[in-house]
């Protein structure tokens, strides 16, 4: 079996050169088959990768499908809070399959997007439910490694997070910050990994987090990650609670209030 010094994962990135396939090109051929309009997507999006917050706003009739949304793979609904419009995408679990989907609407006018994703616990700051803006991620997928030279951790814009947790603070929404683990293999979270995280600060497990942070950075792009710690990956009973309405309307008020001071960052 032929070996090479840098596995294929690192090798032939070119980080400083364009691609080849653009989500411009695959939106305008989407278009052209499904017969769509060229249209605008909101300003500000949420990508929930657990469905609690589509299902919840479908429920309730207070969200609409965008009708001019070309994604291949997933629909675009639209919805009111406070005032403000937003466009949310269900279901996009995993590191390659939210950056994807990131790429295509920064590629259809979004200009902040706030992923919100579920995760397990690593240090016990707290008992679950509840909430942690994600300043860096380990890198432990692939996705990122398209994006950026390698590095242990995806790093958040520090505007961005500082701006999350000070309106959040404002809010009076309690809140934690730090690190997380993004693993694209949920289920070999081993007892040996689990505690080199936790021995490294690590305060939660997730899936998306240090993709979307390298893709926002080589694509200079406003993204914040959000984690709403529900479990202890199942190693109790009674596990995966995450509150009223799965957690939804918690979430969406989360969201609100760190959209509203992104609003006045970009607006002051």
């Amino acid at each position: 079996m032929e070996k090479t010094e840098t596995p294929p994962i690192l090798a032939n990135k070119h980080y400083g050169t364009a691609s080849a396939f653009k989500p411009e090109n695959l939106l305008r051929e989407a278009r052209r088959q499904k017969g769509l309009p060229t249209g605008s997507v909101p300003e500000i999006c949420i990508l929930d990768p657990d469905g609690d917050m589509v299902r919840y706003l479908r429920a309730a009739g207070l969200a609409d499908r965008h009708p001019d949304w070309a994604c291949y793979h997933t629909d675009l609904h639209v919805f009111r809070k406070g005032g403000h419009e937003y466009g949310i995408v269900g279901g996009v679990v995993g590191a390659s399959f939210a950056v994807l989907v990131a790429e295509e609407l920064f590629a259809s006018g979004c200009r902040f997007l706030v992923s919100m994703t579920s995760s397990g616990q690593i240090l016990p700051v707290q008992a679950p439910p509840y909430f942690i803006v994600i300043e860096r991620a380990l890198r432990d997928e692939g996705t990122s490694y398209h994006y950026l030279p390698p590095s242990d951790y995806s790093e958040a814009a520090p505007d961005l997070t500082r701006m999350a947790r000070k309106a959040l603070m404002t809010a009076g929404i309690p809140i934690q910050s730090g690190a997380t683990w993004t693993t694209d293999a949920p289920f070999r979270e081993t007892e040996q990994a689990i505690d080199a995280a936790r021995n490294a600060g690590i305060l939660a497990v997730e899936m998306e987090a240090a993709a979307l942070y390298a893709f926002a950075r080589a694509r200079d792009c406003a993204v914040l990650c959000l984690a709403h710690v529900t479990n202890q990956m199942g190693r109790i009973e009674g596990d995966f609670e995450k509150g009223v309405a799965d957690g939804a309307e918690e979430s969406l008020e989360v969201i609100a209030s760190a959209a509203a001071g992104w609003r006045t960052e970009v607006r002051s």
